[in-house]
């Protein structure tokens, strides 16, 4: 799968076009209402940045995984929010505008935080002098073609809002395609890694799965934020960005690893589940009343 040309012209493609929908979707006054009350964001950030990768570390750690697939999995927990977590906050009556700015916010925080989680990864999973680290320069390659089409969508969305609010909803639609077929390639050119490692990597897959919606919904109430918020948070935690996680280890200019996207890839599968199993509980609960007087 590695070699193949068509595969690794789509996986740019694909991040193009899911990075462009989510920039079509924000808008400047939801960072200023969100960056007006900092708190749940500086919360959210600590827990994505610093709380998860501790946490996927301590189970990829008791996990007997591979070198390969234990790295993948770190990589996931350094990874940002999905543009999914998004639509899943919208559906759970969640505050959308904190969703968007979590999502916009990580990732650009992910420029540091994913090189240096991967490289320690690497050293650690593989030994010095097995594996040669992650290139910062190859990095912010990469990172630019998420983020420029973004930008894009951004400055649309601005400049010509009404065109912007006609995109959105196609260009998510085929964001949305796009992702599952590189999660669907992911899967289909590792099946026989899947069939011998998929138990084990889906149980682990599973216990950061279900520790990320304890800890980000837990935590926030803890804070006192309205529930509201704390479902934001939680979606942001527990929803990755599984075709950048996928595009960041296949591609042969970067990692080049396959193995290393079979841990996103089952993981996606795992929370899109999760999270609406969650979003349905949360319904299904009534509506979100405040619990206590929200942190400004």
């Amino acid at each position: 799968m590695q070699s193949s040309a068509t595969f690794n012209i789509f996986l740019p493609v694909a991040l193009v076009i899911i990075m462009l929908g989510l920039g079509l979707s924000l808008k400047l006054r939801d960072f200023s209402e969100v960056i007006s009350r900092p708190k749940a964001l500086l919360v959210a950030l600590v827990l994505q940045i610093f709380v998860l990768p501790i946490i996927c570390f301590g189970i990829v750690s008791v996990s007997a995984l591979p070198p390969a697939m234990a790295v993948g999995m770190m990589l996931l927990a350094a990874s940002p929010g999905g543009p999914s977590a998004v639509l899943y906050t919208h559906l759970a009556k969640g505050d959308t505008a904190l969703s968007l700015s979590l999502t916009a916010i990580n990732s650009l925080v992910a420029l540091v935080s994913v090189p240096l989680i991967t490289n320690f990864s690497l050293l650690h999973f593989y030994g010095a002098g097995q594996v040669i680290p992650l290139q910062i320069e190859k990095f912010l390659q990469f990172f630019a073609l998420a983020l420029v089409p973004a930008s894009i969508g951004i400055a649309i969305q601005h400049r010509y809002p009404a065109l912007a609010d006609r995109m959105e909803g196609p260009v998510k639609l085929l964001a949305m395609l796009f992702l599952a077929t590189v999660v669907l390639f992911a899967i289909v050119g590792q099946w026989d890694l899947i069939i011998t490692w998929g138990p084990v990597v889906g149980i682990a897959a599973l216990a950061y799965n279900l520790a990320s919606i304890a800890v980000g919904y837990a935590v926030p109430l803890v804070f006192r934020f309205e529930r509201r918020r704390a479902t934001a948070i939680a979606m942001a935690t527990v929803i990755h960005n599984a075709a950048f996680v996928i595009t960041l280890a296949l591609s042969e200019y970067l990692l080049n690893n396959a193995e290393m996207a079979v841990p996103p890839a089952l993981y996606a599968l795992i929370a899109y589940i999760t999270a609406g199993i969650f979003v349905f509980v949360l319904n299904r609960s009534g509506k979100p009343q405040p619990v206590a007087a929200a942190i400004r």
